[in-house]
């Protein structure tokens, strides 16, 4: 059970039986705002804090994906549909745990193909663990030195994927165990990590399994996707995410009937 303030339930005057569970990304934010937009679609939304609240991990590090799986159950207690909508490291978490949990539909908005390390107390691990063991996952190339202040991290994402091959193998998110249709949200300039290049590898899994996705990307916009209304964000983990306000907002009014189809009515159809 999450504390009351880890958690936040926006729910539609009319509901369409569709469930949402929100993530943030590195902010560990609850994302009370995107929530209510997205209950204007009818969805009942829940945003959660995953990392950092009472009784929780301190940092993106070892958390478990039964605690994504526990608030899937209590969504689907009064729902038709439940939905994982997260972002960056949350859209991480919600592919993942959507591998191997049933869910009806996944929204990942600058999304990775593979599961990352990361550290507390100087000890480095998974993102995730699953039923008490961590998940593996893609260590960081410790040779790498950011050329700019802030940093874009991007080429550090870039060069741990050529470390180790088997490694990076070994730590692909299954996303063709994923039996509800993809939503792939990326920009172009997005200089955090390469996630229109994750979100091509998880169409192109996808696609050989004939599984329902569809990839929205801007040429311009950064790691950080603005909905219609939504102002620019701030704050977070000081670095270079690319993209303008403006882009960010482009790519978000692309996105916004992809997201209203899937979470209205679940018609989201693949692209060819």
């Amino acid at each position: 059970m999450l504390a009351s303030e880890d958690r936040f339930d926006a729910v539609p005057a009319e509901p369409n039986g569709t469930a949402v569970l929100l993530l943030a990304g590195s902010s560990g934010r609850v994302e009370r705002e995107r929530a209510e937009l997205l209950s204007t679609t009818g969805a009942r939304v829940r945003a959660i804090r995953w990392f950092g609240g009472a009784d929780q991990r301190p940092s993106p590090h070892e958390v478990p994906l039964e605690l994504f799986a526990g608030q899937i159950g209590e969504l689907r207690r009064d729902a038709d549909r439940v939905v994982l909508f997260g972002t960056s490291f949350g859209a991480e978490a919600v592919l993942t745990t959507a591998a191997h949990a049933t869910v009806d539909g996944v929204i990942a908005v600058a999304p990775s193909s593979v599961v990352w390390a990361g550290a507390h107390d100087g000890a480095w691990s998974s993102h995730w663990t699953l039923g008490g063991r961590p998940l593996p996952f893609v260590a960081f190339d410790v040779s790498w030195n950011p050329q700019s202040d802030p940093p874009a991290f991007v080429s550090l994402y870039e060069a741990s994927l050529r470390l180790d091959a088997a490694e990076t193998d070994a730590a692909r998110i299954p996303v063709e165990n994923i039996a509800g249709e993809v939503l792939l949200i990326a920009g172009g300039d997005d200089q955090v990590w390469p996630s229109v290049r994750f979100a091509t590898e998880i169409e192109a899994v996808r696609t050989d399994h004939d599984l329902p996705t569809t990839i929205v990307t801007h040429p311009g916009a950064g790691h950080r996707l603005l909905l219609p209304g939504e102002p620019p964000a701030a704050g977070g983990v000081r670095m270079l995410r690319g993209g303008t306000p403006e882009a960010d907002a482009e790519l978000g009014a692309r996105a916004w009937p992809e997201i209203r189809r899937l979470l209205c009515d679940g018609a989201l159809a693949p692209r060819g």
